[in-house]
């Protein structure tokens, strides 16, 4: 029988344990420039989703991923949940624009483009840090990239307490 854990690690843990992963400067430009067009694809792949035309419309799929993926971040730290949230409706504003543009079969072809080119440079950055990807110890850490990039971006612009 599985038990909840009586004390969740909070979003500072988080990012400090990925943050001893990804302490090598090539490693961390390579989150820079992979980190976002991985989040964008998956939000792409999952727009491309049929759903029935009567009661949703392109971009449900997508839409309740980033939901979840909002209250999860929302349960650890509301700022960062907050900047997480505005970038999930830019990528989500993008992709639908994309979506109509190129139709559901180029851009799922798009997407899938993006997550393996960028999935190759994360484990190149990876191969310069000299330690296997996060995610590979825990999933959760997939969530914690996107997470960790907005908390430095944060840091960057003057919030202080970003977490």
């Amino acid at each position: 029988m599985a038990t909840r854990d009586a004390n969740p690690r909070s979003m500072q843990d988080w990012l400090d344990s990925y943050s001893s992963d990804h302490r090598n400067p090539v490693n961390e430009v390579f989150h820079w420039c992979c980190v976002p067009p991985i989040v964008w694809s998956v939000i792409a792949l999952l727009w491309t989703v049929p759903v029935p035309q009567t009661w949703l419309r392109a971009g449900a799929w997508a839409v309740a991923v980033m939901v979840l993926a909002f209250y999860w971040y929302w349960k650890r730290s509301r700022p960062l949940a907050l900047a997480l949230l505005l970038a999930f409706a830019l990528l989500g504003l993008l992709t639908n624009f994309l979506y109509w543009q190129l139709g559901p079969a180029q851009l799922r072809w798009l997407a899938v483009g993006v997550f393996v080119v960028a999935w190759i440079g994360q484990f190149i950055g990876h191969k310069f840090e000299g330690r296997k990807p996060s995610f590979l110890t825990d999933l959760a850490y997939l969530l914690i990239g996107p997470a960790w990039l907005m908390a430095k971006l944060l840091r960057r612009l003057g919030v202080k307490h970003p977490v």
